[in-house]
């Protein structure tokens, strides 16, 4: 007993041992613990890792996908109206640059001596970018398929012309013809130009001191000057339509007409007057700026006077015309939130260049010609009649006798009318 309580006091006395049993237990629970917890940190890592990857992964496959998207963007080899392909000339381009025509073919040898021919005619030393694209610009415009009336087919002549080649040689062209030569003329000169295209149209995108500017050639050449030349994207969205997502962004305004030819007045009832001095009688395009910036009052008033003006040259108001085709629109200025009127008119009698003037002698003299040989009234193809004003004749000396359907009327002043009564004789008071 004695020995038993000694024990067991000296166990209640000296509790060292059972105390670092208990510790050891203690510590080795709190390793698992720890342990566990690190695991389980790992897992969380490893998941986040994970969802980290996959959307890294996720990201990659979109831009992939939008990049090839754009890359479905097609330029060269592309049919404008499922006709007119879009043909590459960097190999003209190139060779014109580097001097070697050893690899180029023969047509491709012609198009480029016309192409040299145009450029030596329009660039001078010391021009810049902007200045050459105008200058090629402005050939162009007045040059293919402008003033062409000829209804006789000459060798070469094409109005389907699509390639520079055919473009240079015909001096006539749709759309892509215009749009692949004038880019031509800009890789010549070592400048930067896409082809922008839709289904059914198909101008110029032209880099200049690093911004881009729309160029549609062809409606210019077919309208009012500079109408459509070095447009914005919001300013090119009047009437072209595009994939904006596989081009560069045209924003730049340095080069566009309206900030390189406006005329500055003091507000927007300066216009009228200054319109008037500047119209030619022909084909117009001009601009004004303001002073300051137009309030909203004020552009409500300059929205008032383009409609009176659309009144009075639309509708021959004004003497010695026919009248125009007339519209306005707002082009972004260099100055911050400030705009400036574009006015666009195209005659409507406006001569075509190279053409005969009806009313000259040459004219008069072969409508004669052809009558006489046909027997036909010099009148019915737009010449003199013959007959002196104011002079009764019969019927049956008109065309068709005196059972015919037609009568002709000569007035005082010579105009003539021919009018569908028949039968008669016609005294003019």
């Amino acid at each position: 007993m004695n020995t038993e309580a000694n024990a067991s006091g000296a166990a209640l006395k000296n509790p060292g041992k059972g105390g670092k049993a208990v510790k050891a237990a203690a510590a080795l629970l709190l390793s698992c613990c720890l342990i566990a917890s690190l695991g389980l940190s790992v897992y969380q890592a490893a998941v986040q890792n994970q969802k980290v990857s996959e959307y890294i992964d996720h990201e990659l496959e979109r831009q992939a996908e939008a990049a090839k998207q754009e890359n479905q963007y097609m330029e060269d080899g592309y049919k404008v109206g499922g006709e007119y392909e879009i043909r590459s000339t960097a190999h003209i381009s190139d060779a014109y640059i580097s001097g070697d025509h050893s690899r180029l073919s023969q047509e491709d040898r012609d198009t480029l001596r016309m192409a040299e021919e145009v450029l030596e005619q329009v660039i001078e030393d010391g021009m810049d970018g902007y200045e050459k694209e105008e200058a090629v610009y402005k050939w162009m415009v007045e040059n293919i398929g402008h003033g062409s009336r000829s209804v006789i087919s000459r060798p070469g002549m094409s109005h389907s012309a699509f390639t520079p080649h055919d473009v240079l040689s015909s001096r006539a062209a749709v759309c892509v013809g215009y749009a692949t030569t004038f880019r031509l003329f800009m890789n010549m000169l070592g400048m930067d130009c896409h082809i922008v295209h839709n289904e059914y149209h198909s101008w110029d995108l032209v880099e200049l001191d690093g911004d881009w500017y729309h160029v549609d050639v062809y409606s210019d050449a077919h309208g009012v000057p500079y109408g459509n030349f070095n447009m914005t994207d919001q300013v090119a969205r009047n009437g072209h339509n595009w994939d904006e997502s596989a081009l560069p962004e045209a924003k730049g305004v340095k080069y566009s007409p309206a900030v390189q030819n406006a005329v500055e007045v003091d507000g927007v009832l300066d216009v009228p007057a200054a319109l008037k001095d500047a119209m030619d009688g022909t084909s117009t395009t001009l601009f004004y700026k303001f002073k300051e910036p137009l309030t909203e009052d004020e552009m409500k008033t300059a929205d008032f006077l383009v409609n009176i003006l659309d009144m009075v040259l639309s509708n021959g108001m004004l003497e010695d015309s026919d009248g125009y085709y007339f519209r306005a629109a707002w082009y972004p200025s260099d100055r911050e939130d400030d705009y400036i009127l574009g006015l666009l008119m195209e005659s409507r009698g406006a001569e075509e260049e190279g053409g005969i003037d009806m009313d000259s002698p040459e004219a008069k003299e072969i409508i004669k010609l052809v009558a006489e040989a046909f027997g036909l009234d010099p009148a019915m193809l737009g010449g003199d009649s013959g007959i002196e004003p104011g002079v009764d004749f019969p019927v049956e000396d008109i065309i068709g006798g005196a059972d015919g359907p037609t009568q002709t009327i000569v007035t005082e002043n010579g105009q003539v009318i021919t009018t569908w009564d028949g039968g008669g004789c016609v005294e003019l008071g």
